[in-house]
């Protein structure tokens, strides 16, 4: 359950990506309150829709499922309103069992620095201490622990005994059953029982998906090192671990549609499109969605080109509408002036360069100012995972990790290949997790 939903910032409206943080931030809090600094490293993204499931099926008629966090370098520095609860520390107790359990496999596998005896030592500490926190803490929301380790043991057992040629769906059983039972208990903790069945299918197949996606990712890598992969044990090709793996998305699809939810937008987004994407990731787009993509690139019966370049005229020959030329401003008008306004005069700069009426250009620091406050921003994290202000020149700019951390691609491409009647996390364009 680590990196299989990892959500872009375009694909998410401005509603949808405060709630995403303020679970992420939550989880990340609650792992420190629970269970001390070191457990902060066990904070996921996948481990995170535990939180956002018991939020979503509670009714919330007050601000009790959040509180405001204090200055975090990971946020600028800045304060933010989180999530906290029963829903949040489930998400702490789950993530670190989980954290344990993959600890242990490096262990165990010799990966890496895990194979030096000194390292080794450690994270086994590491992991007994981790394993009887965790235990603690999710007794507290009610919830056993012991399914998850149990269901760990039992992988390596199922590994080693495996038959040639067995169901790989044998081997994915322990990861399908240790999920299901976190995402049941969600329904416990929000008071909704009658959500365990269908949350419990959708852990399950979401468990599937995770353990299918790793072996996948991890296959040639595996069979470069001499490592144990599920997919090449089982004599699985890719096509056949694909097929397996875009089932569960349709039945994760089908199993949320009976849950009851009081807000199922962010829950539809994460686990109906971003596990889609997952698997678009590891395998590459499915051919009905190509195909959609294709059609509607080109021109319509019609001959006009609008509707099918969701009104970009220069997308009709394949272009992706951002990779349009753009339009010429007006003579005597600057590029992105508002046509209602007056011209500028000709004696006025214009163009690149030149700063709009009215507008103050920043005030660039000298080269000491400047160092000394591009080493506090490089310490506080802030050039890194934040937009910041430009030590130097003042200006504006994103950090490296949102520059470089979007993996969108063409998330801006009209297609209208969704499967999901009614799509409620839909805010901008016609595909339906699109907020471009």
């Amino acid at each position: 359950m680590f990196g299989i939903i990892r959500p872009c910032k375009h694909r998410l409206s401005e509603r949808l990506q405060a709630s995403w943080l303020a679970h992420l931030c939550g989880l990340c809090l609650a792992l420190r309150d629970d269970h001390g600094q070191l457990a902060r490293t066990a904070t996921n993204y996948d481990g995170l829709i535990i939180s956002v499931l018991v939020e979503a099926q509670a009714a919330r008629e007050d601000a009790s499922w959040r509180r405001t966090a204090g200055p975090c370098p990971l946020r600028g520095m800045r304060t933010a309103s989180v999530a906290r609860g029963e829903g949040a520390r489930l998400a702490a107790a789950v993530s670190l069992a989980l954290a344990s359990v993959k600890i242990r496999d490096h262990v165990e596998d010799r990966d890496g620095l895990f194979g030096r005896r000194p390292v080794a030592v450690g994270a086994r500490a590491v992991t007994r201490r981790w394993d009887r926190q965790s235990a603690g803490s999710a007794s507290a929301v009610g919830f056993d622990t012991g399914v998850l380790l149990e269901a760990a043991s039992r992988q390596g057992e199922l590994e080693r005994s495996l038959p040639p040629g067995g169901s790989v769906l044998l081997v994915t059983e322990p990861t399908e059953t240790a999920t299901s039972a976190a995402f049941a208990h969600t329904a416990v903790l929000a008071g909704r029982p009658g959500n365990s069945a269908p949350l419990a299918e959708a852990g399950r197949l979401f468990g599937r998906l995770a353990h299918l996606l790793d072996a996948a990712e991890d296959q040639a890598a595996d069979a470069a090192g001499g490592a144990w992969n599920p997919l090449t044990a089982t004599g699985t090709d890719r096509a056949e671990a694909e097929r397996l793996c875009r089932d569960a998305v349709h039945g994760i699809r089908l199993a949320l549609r009976e849950v009851e939810l009081t807000d199922r937008a962010l829950v539809h987004l994460l686990l109906a499109h971003e596990t889609e994407r997952a698997v678009e990731r590891v395998f590459g787009p499915a051919a009905h969605a190509a195909t959609c993509r294709t059609r509607n690139a080109g021109p319509v019966a019609d001959g006009s080109a609008h509707a099918a370049t969701g009104g970009h005229p220069h997308a009709a020959a394949g272009e992706h509408p951002h990779d349009a030329p753009p339009r010429q401003a007006p003579p005597g008008q600057t590029p992105g002036q508002d046509p209602d306004q007056a011209p500028l005069p000709p004696w006025v700069p214009q163009g690149p360069g030149f700063t709009p009426i009215g507008a103050k250009p920043p005030r660039p620091r000298n080269l000491l100012a400047g160092c000394a406050v591009w080493a506090l921003m490089a310490c506080t994290c802030q050039l890194l995972c934040c937009e910041h202000d430009d030590p130097f020149s003042r200006e504006r700019r994103e950090g490296w990790c949102q520059r470089h951390g979007c993996d969108c691609g063409d998330c801006c491409d009209p297609c209208n290949c969704c499967e999901c009647d009614g799509c409620d996390c839909c805010d901008g364009c016609d595909c339906c997790d699109c907020s471009c």
